[in-house]
């Protein structure tokens, strides 16, 4: 006990100075942070905007610093040579540039997570600090060498404990809080091979329930910034999740693990501008997801382009031009050879038909026209109201909004787009001018925008001017980091991208949502199985390079327009360039409890992925059968006694009812509002001790207790939901029921 005292005392003396070192930091950035905002809004716009650069980058820093305060030092190697080295959350090195703590990212810290006794990687003892606050209050050990360590002189008895499995079990076993936690410290081999994957190409995660295929998203996430920060940090990374409470539910993650850069964002908030708040039945989504509707707006696109059946005769100052059909179709095949969008292609469309009719106009004139003169024949010609009409009605500039709306709203045009959809399908398509987008709407309306494009005069005067203007910020940039020394904190690249605005400047996240051609340098996408063709479509757009990380799990699937194959969804997608990892250990669900959800799934025929449980909990599966009562009422009674109980140990602990949207609200009356309900269909609170949610809603959430009410429902509705709801749970999943379990939900002997 003595040796483990001694090592716990030099332990927190290495902790005491890594966390001094952090306080200067933070001290240090403070300082020039308020020393920038000192100098006021005075002297040349170049000297303001270099002002606010500065304040973003300090602004930066500070939060990166704050963000690391939890469990800032995790693990200790020693190696075989008798280098010891710590493992932290981000890299800290003192005033002369010593390391003092690695970075959980670096190559140096790679065997923390690799390193096993029949591959130790040239460690001799890994070790795992556990800390509360800054009190580091116990050790663990996993002896890799027992030869090299006694060859170094360490007493045996001042080995702490014998495997580092405890801080894995420990974390496992840890109540819920409504928000997600970092993995960081217990970093698994096949999900660190996965994290640390290389930056090109797609790479499909594939991963049952509970195998943290989130976790190891975000901090692959946070890993490519930075390995790959020079190529990433202008362009970005993006993160799709599911549903905006979703990514509430993991917005500690990344900031925990000194990235705050990341855009996250939902498929639905994808196209600027666009609030895409309605909701639809699966069926109306299933059809708008269909890769055939790329066809569908393409052909409703160029059918805005006509030639019309009779000529078009107007009288200009006495003379008369005649828009005929002739002309009207060479001009239209033109505009289409040039390949450009329709708004760009319209714009040959128009000065090709302008040119025909001025031939006109001339030829009725008595002497030969100047090309000055002719010029203002021209401008005379297009600003005369008949012309325009008829122009407009051949090719009509168009917005997204406008054509989808069309298609919604007017049968014969959805009938000329889409002649492969059924009248049932172009009747459940069908809906008022005023109905609000959706989530399904926004790849279309994506689509659209690509094939349409806007006019691109001004858009290549503006472009010529920004190239000549990023010239000189670059060149300004780096004469000003040569000149502070602040080269190891920021870019030229973007630091001149902090230049650029006169005003506050604007985070990627904000440029990013503001300009719907953005492109990223990489895109993570969770509960990927759930995203139809369409979507994937809109998403791909977004990052040409194709270098991806999508997660998710086909047996899981509950969107009608989802994936139950990554190769018959990606193939013709991705055409070969991707790879795929298998993440095969469940960390989640207690092993009674996900033996269950194999079973019916498996009977339920869903494609589900081979995996083993990490542990088990006594008593983690129990049934509540109800007889001659609600079960509903039975339900939230015992949903009531479960949050009481988790609520004992200072509040930590979560519990959620989860049940078919007619069910939970019922349970939601019978709780008579002890779950909150949030207003407009929004999720409830995740971080109030009991909620109440749908399979759906619960997708990609974890707790520490779930109630689970009539399964055969949730199973009539999607075997994918029913195997969702029966693996949130981390330490036990009460089954509420009054018609007979699903089959495989009790184990035969």
């Amino acid at each position: 006990m003595a040796g483990i005292d001694s090592e716990l005392d030099g332990e927190q003396r290495v902790v005491d100075g890594l966390y001094a070192r952090l306080d200067e930091l933070r001290a240090q950035a403070r300082r020039r942070l308020a020393s920038v905002r000192r100098a006021g809004p005075s002297g040349s716009p170049q000297n303001r905007s270099e002002r606010d650069a500065f304040a973003t980058l300090y602004e930066d820093r500070v939060a990166q610093l704050e963000a690391v305060e939890d469990r800032l030092a995790f693990g200790r190697l020693d190696l075989r040579e008798g280098e010891r080295r710590y493992i932290g959350r981000l890299g800290l090195t003192d005033e002369e540039q010593t390391p003092l703590l690695t970075d959980w990212r670096a190559p140096a810290a790679q065997a923390f997570y690799r390193a096993t006794a029949a591959h130790p990687d040239g460690v001799a003892r890994r070790r795992h600090l556990v800390t509360a606050g800054r009190r580091v209050t116990g050790l663990e050990d996993d002896v890799l060498d027992v030869d090299a360590l006694a060859a170094a002189g360490v007493d045996p008895d001042s080995l702490a404990g014998v495997s580092g499995e405890g801080a894995l079990l420990a974390a496992l076993g840890a109540a819920r809080t409504g928000r997600m936690g970092d993995i960081v410290a217990t970093i698994q081999a096949e999900q660190d091979a996965i994290i640390r994957s290389e930056l090109a190409g797609a790479l499909v995660v594939q991963g049952g329930p509970g195998t943290g295929k989130t976790a190891v998203a975000l901090h692959r996430a946070a890993f490519l910034l930075y390995a790959h920060r020079r190529l990433l940090e202008r362009s970005g990374v993006l993160l799709v999740g599911p549903s905006r409470t979703f990514l509430r539910y993991i917005d500690q993650v990344l900031p925990s693990l000194g990235e705050t850069g990341v855009v996250t964002a939902t498929l639905a908030e994808l196209y600027p501008g666009v609030e895409a708040r309605g909701t639809e039945p699966d069926a109306v989504a299933e059809i708008k997801g269909r890769a055939l509707m790329a066809r569908v707006v393409a052909r409703a696109v160029r059918q805005r382009q006509r030639v019309p059946a009779q000529p078009t005769s107007v009288r200009i100052d006495g003379r008369t031009v005649v828009v005929r059909p002739k002309d009207v179709a060479g001009a239209i095949a033109r505009a289409r050879r040039q390949n450009k969008p329709h708004n760009l292609a319209r714009v040959t469309f128009v000065r090709d038909m302008l040119a025909r009719l001025a031939d006109q106009y001339v030829q009725q004139l008595a002497w030969d026209v100047p090309p000055e003169d002719r010029a203002e024949i021209v401008e005379d010609l297009r600003t005369t109201r008949e012309i325009r009409i008829a122009l407009n009605l051949a090719w009509m500039p168009l917005t997204p909004q406008g054509l989808l709306t069309d298609l919604w709203t007017k049968p014969h045009r959805l009938a000329a787009a889409a002649p492969e959809l059924s009248d049932r399908e172009r009747a459940l398509l069908a809906r008022p001018a005023d109905a609000p987008w959706t989530a399904a709407d926004v790849p279309l309306l994506d689509e659209a925008a690509e094939l349409l494009g806007e006019d691109d005069q001004a858009a290549r005067a503006q472009a010529r001017a920004d190239a000549e203007r990023r010239t000189q910020e670059l060149e300004y940039a780096r004469q000003v980091l040569q000149s502070t020394g602040a080269g190891d904190l920021v870019s030229a690249e973007a630091l001149a991208d902090r230049f650029a605005s006169s005003g506050p400047s604007l985070t990627t996240a904000e440029r990013a949502a503001a300009d719907r051609s953005w492109t990223y340098g990489h895109v993570v996408v969770d509960e990927a199985q759930e995203l139809s063709a369409m979507a994937w479509r809109a998403l791909l757009r977004r990052v040409p390079t194709r270098s991806l990380t999508i997660v998710g799990d086909v047996a899981q699937t509950s969107s009608a327009g989802g994936t139950h194959d990554w190769e018959a969804m990606l193939g013709p997608l991705l055409r070969g360039s991707w790879r795929l990892a298998e993440l095969t250990v469940n960390y989640r669900t207690p092993a009674t409890v996900a033996h269950a959800a194999r079973r019916v799934a498996l009977a339920a025929g869903l494609p589900v992925s081979p995996q083993t449980s990490a542990r088990d909990v006594p008593d983690a599966l129990r049934l509540h059968r109800v007889a001659g009562g609600d079960v509903t009422t039975a339900a939230a009674a015992t949903a009531r006694e479960l949050a009481a109980t988790v609520g004992q140990a200072g509040g930590a602990g979560r519990v959620a009812v989860v049940a078919t949207p007619a069910h939970a609200a019922a349970v939601r009356r019978a709780l008579d509002g002890t779950a909150e309900d949030a207003p407009g269909g929004e999720l409830p609170d995740l971080e109030q001790t009991l909620v109440v949610l749908t399979p759906g809603q619960a997708k990609g959430l974890e707790f520490d207790v779930v109630v689970l009410v009539e399964p055969a429902d949730v199973l009539a509705a999607s075997a994918g939901d029913l195997y969702v709801a029966m693996t949130r749970p981390t330490h036990a999943l009460h089954v509420v029921h009054a018609q007979d379990l699903p089959r495989g939900f009790v184990e035969r002997s």
